[in-house]
């Protein structure tokens, strides 16, 4: 028996007076659905490209294929990303053979949607996802001000020699002086395809005196080694240091990314750099998880009901799967 086949059982089992009592009131509205679930998707729904048989037959049970004829409120949750989460619900959608809404999807940099007063309005550099991928998904936040690393090497290729940009890549690039834009945030929101180039321009934002690109570095007291901070942010989504694909052997995640960052800036300066992490299973991004739970849940019954649901959280592994609050 799969883990999600498992899980649904002991659900349904442990709630099945509860749920007699919701199925007979589901007309009146005075109770909502006593249960609701949280999936991972990468080896629970699917494993690389291929979909888990028992994930689709979980998904339309929720969806209504089931005894009661009734939906149960669901969201996914994921510490992949890397693309907006209408394109990646759109993909999903027809990977699953049910309809996935982006009101159901919480991916590691989904949480960055409430952060939007915070970023809005000033320069941040986006790593990861292919392409122009990781500014569109900032954008969709409302970040106005998004850049990309590839970005930064059309300004100054010298910043670093070994990358040189395509036709692809320049048609996308925005073309803006970086000695002149102070950058806010660094914000990792998934993993990035060139992590030399990445490194080497992050160091230098994070070190550059006043958070510019081609102006001197911070100077470093002798006693502690330490300069006062001035304010550049330093941003992951995603804690993994491995995840599963199609392939046998588990792949490098955003986290080794984060260990490789930290180990070269310490190198260079003493002292690894202060960062905030989103991303299962940090509590931030639970939080916000439980919000797009119950909106989903007034979504589908219309009021809050009587009683909130116990939640199950379905996830391929530990240590990046805990249960939700």
């Amino acid at each position: 028996m799969s883990l999600l086949s498992s899980t649904l059982r002991r659900a349904l089992t442990y709630h099945s007076g509860s749920c007699k009592l919701w199925q007979r009131s589901i007309s009146g509205g005075s109770n909502g659905s006593p249960l609701a679930f949280a999936f991972d998707i990468d080896g629970v729904l699917l494993q690389g490209p291929n979909v888990l048989p028992a994930g689709r037959r979980a998904l339309e049970f929720l969806e209504g294929n089931n005894p009661r004829n009734a939906k149960i409120p669901y969201i996914l949750m994921t510490n992949g990303g890397g693309v907006t989460e209408a394109e990646r619900c759109e993909r999903l959608s027809k990977q699953l053979g049910v309809q996935i809404r982006p009101s159901q999807l919480v991916q590691a940099h989904t949480v960055l949607r409430d952060l939007k007063e915070k970023y809005a309005d000033s320069p941040v550099l986006i790593l990861g996802g292919r392409g122009n991928k990781g500014r569109e998904v900032a954008e969709s936040y409302g970040f106005k001000h998004a850049f990309i690393s590839l970005d930064v090497l059309a300004w100054k290729p010298s910043i670093w020699p070994f990358h040189r940009l395509t036709e692809e890549e320049l048609a996308f690039t925005k073309r803006v002086d970086f000695s002149k834009i102070p950058i806010k945030a660094v914000i990792v929101i998934h993993d990035p395809l060139d992590w030399a180039l990445d490194i080497q321009v992050t160091c230098d934002i994070i070190r550059s005196i006043d958070r510019t690109l081609g102006n001197p570095y911070k100077s470093w007291t002798e006693s502690t080694g330490i300069a006062s901070e001035d304010g550049v942010e330093l941003v992951f989504c995603n804690p993994d240091l491995l995840w599963r694909s199609d392939y046998p052997l588990s792949r490098f995640g955003q986290g080794a990314f984060k260990d490789a960052l930290q180990a070269v800036y310490k190198s260079v300066t003493g002292r690894t750099y202060p960062y905030v992490q989103y991303g299962k299973p940090h509590k931030p991004t639970y939080d916000f998880a439980s919000k797009v739970l119950e909106a989903r849940r007034l979504e589908l019954e219309g009021s809050p009901g009587l009683n909130k649901p116990r939640i199950y959280m379905v996830g391929g592994r530990q240590p990046s799967t805990l249960s939700l609050p």
